[in-house]
């Protein structure tokens, strides 16, 4: 059941857009080699962009996709991370014209600035020749990331744009200059998928009982933080994934191919707080593999959680096997959930991926239990691995699927959704002109 919102945040349905031009900051990340790979987060954010349109504002739209800067600095500006196929699935979607601007870029360092050229669009945007404008990916531009004065200039720049700011991205929880910074010049509020995320993370935060949370992860020092906050609030935990793998070797003194010291050495603590309070379910049925080049025939085979005694190497764990999730202690812990929060993928995609459906699979059969899933590498594998589950889940107001599965973790590991930066960034604002 979705909970109140903070009075303190201001939200879109209490802001006046009637005849203004409404910079609307979204999380339409899912473009990978110029395709779309899911729209799902576009289509969550087609109801904010609907009564943005409905009340007479004219939307500005942007976003970011990918990472084109790389560690030295170099922003690589190219088709493979442009929003130009979100515009074009928009068009579609809304029938309208949207128009996609393009500036200059600084030779390797992005787009310097935004080119007064597009005071021609906002002009047609104004006058209703146009449906929307979509920006240039925001990570293009020089100043989005910038610690220098230049995120200041480009804050400037996108504020110069519009006269109302609205924040609809909750899968961007960094404070970048779109959805942190640019609050400091425009009345700025929550949109409503924004409002929406807030609401169903609150299930997550104070969880009806038994709570049961999934977790996994490609890295195990990336999730150290938000692991432990997660243990303090669940009745039960189940890993996945390298967190799951860097746990057994932890715990039973084993070591398995791909795992670090200082990962194993890490979760030691997490071993040591278990066996006080007794929280992590062990799934007993594991895949071992040779090579991670694939599933290859005679190159893996099932190992049980009692092969593993201390001093003892193992290949490659690449997934759990689905015997795990008939297990009686995992079966009967996950139907008497009342809350069941997933954050995981259990296998390691494409090649192993039994664990991740038989997981999806058995949390379905507890039909009384809210359940969560986080994430776009989660979702994407339910929806590949479970198309008719998928479906049936999504009138099904039992199951919610957040669209940012890492700021779901950081507001986990801050003990609220109010504690991130973008989001406390719109209760400063408070709706107002700075």
């Amino acid at each position: 059941m979705e909970q109140a919102i903070d009075p303190k945040l201001p939200l879109l349905q209490d802001a006046d857009v009637e005849g203004k031009v409404v910079l609307l900051r979204v999380d339409h990340n899912v473009v990978k080699k110029g395709l779309i790979q899911d729209p799902y987060r576009i289509d969550q954010t087609i109801g904010t962009i609907f009564n943005i349109v409905e009340r007479g504002g004219r939307p500005i739209i942007m976003t970011h996709i990918g990472r084109p800067k790389d560690k030295n600095g170099t922003i690589t500006v190219d088709q493979s991370t442009s929003v130009e196929p979100i515009a074009e699935y928009l068009e579609r979607k809304l029938h309208t014209r949207i128009f996609c601007p393009r500036f200059r870029p600084d030779g390797d360092q992005g787009i310097k600035s935004i080119d007064t050229s597009i005071n021609l669009a906002i002009r047609d945007l104004k006058e209703k020749r146009l449906g929307a404008i979509y920006l240039p990916n925001t990570r293009w531009f020089q100043g989005e990331e910038s610690e220098t004065g230049q995120r200041e200039e480009f804050a400037l720049q996108l504020a110069g744009l519009s006269d109302v700011y609205v924040n609809d991205a909750f899968g961007s929880w960094q404070p970048h200059v779109s959805t942190y910074d640019i609050t400091r010049y425009l009345p700025s509020f929550a949109g409503y998928l924004l409002q929406k995320e807030i609401q169903n993370l609150n299930q997550v935060l104070t969880p009806q009982r038994p709570f049961i949370a999934v977790v996994a992860g490609a890295k195990y020092n990336t999730k150290i933080g938000p692991l432990n906050e997660i243990y303090k609030k669940v009745d039960k935990l189940i890993l996945g994934g390298i967190i799951y793998n860097t746990y057994l070797c932890a715990k039973y003194g084993v070591s398995i191919e791909g795992i670090g010291m200082d990962d194993v050495e890490a979760a030691k603590h997490l071993v040591e707080t278990d066996k006080r309070h007794h929280k992590i379910m062990e799934l007993p049925f594991l895949y071992e593999s040779d090579t991670i080049e694939g599933k290859l025939e005679g190159k893996y085979r099932i190992r049980s959680l009692e092969e593993f005694k201390a001093g003892r190497k193992f290949h490659y764990i690449l997934d759990i096997a689905q015997e795990s999730f008939s297990d009686p202690t995992i079966s009967a812990a996950l139907d008497e959930a009342k809350t069941i929060f997933v954050n995981a993928v259990m296998g390691y995609t494409p090649y192993f991926t039994e664990g991740s459906a038989a997981l999806d699979s058995r949390i379905d059969h507890n039909t009384e239990a809210n359940k969560l899933y986080g994430g776009g590498d989660t979702l994407q594998e339910f929806k590949n691995l479970c198309p008719g589950l998928y479906l049936s889940t999504l009138d099904n107001s039992k199951y919610y699927f957040f669209t940012g599965g890492g700021t779901v973790l950081k507001a986990i590991e801050e003990g609220t959704p109010y504690g991130l930066a973008p989001v406390k960034a719109l209760i400063e604002n408070g709706g107002k002109i700075p």
